[in-house]
């Protein structure tokens, strides 16, 4: 039986850290550096932010986590090791994320992607994510990014 264990963690320990080291790798060679919107490892070790770790038999394989903000909660660096998809370990992390969410209190998510990244867009229509307006410090006119979010509960 393969054992599949989330937990928190911090984002600048060792696998996970290489975990995100090859996400920026893969979306700095898909969008513009203006278009990257990527949290550096100091800023998601920040008490505003929960970060999570994904192993399939004690292997970490992905990670993903979320920004508190007053009245919502932001998805942020969601991956899965890309030989490790179709193990449905994205929709396992994304309901951790969320289940962690309404515990903090939150009842809306809120995510950006970028339009490069099919996987993910229909990951997060799959769950029931939909088109919004830009939020937060995200510049409106972006045309590499799509805002999404979800009521949760």
């Amino acid at each position: 039986m393969v054992e599949i264990v989330i937990q928190k963690v911090d984002p600048r320990a060792g696998p996970v850290r290489q975990l995100i080291e090859e996400l920026d790798a893969y979306q700095n060679m898909l969008y513009p550096a203006e278009s990257n919107y990527q949290l550096d490892l100091e800023t998601m070790a920040q008490p505003e932010m929960r970060f999570y770790s994904v192993a399939v038999d004690g292997v970490i394989l992905g990670c993903g986590g979320f920004w508190l903000y007053d009245d919502y909660a932001e998805v942020k660096r969601v991956y899965v090791h890309p030989k490790s998809r179709g193990l449905g370990l994205g929709r396992k992390i994304m309901a951790h994320i969320e289940a962690e969410m309404i515990a903090e209190g939150r009842s809306i998510s809120r995510l950006e992607t970028g339009i490069s990244q099919p996987e993910a867009i229909g990951l997060y229509r799959a769950i029931g994510y939909q088109d919004c307006a830009a939020f937060g410090d995200y510049p409106s006119d972006d045309p590499f990014s799509i805002f999404m979010e979800k009521r949760l509960g």
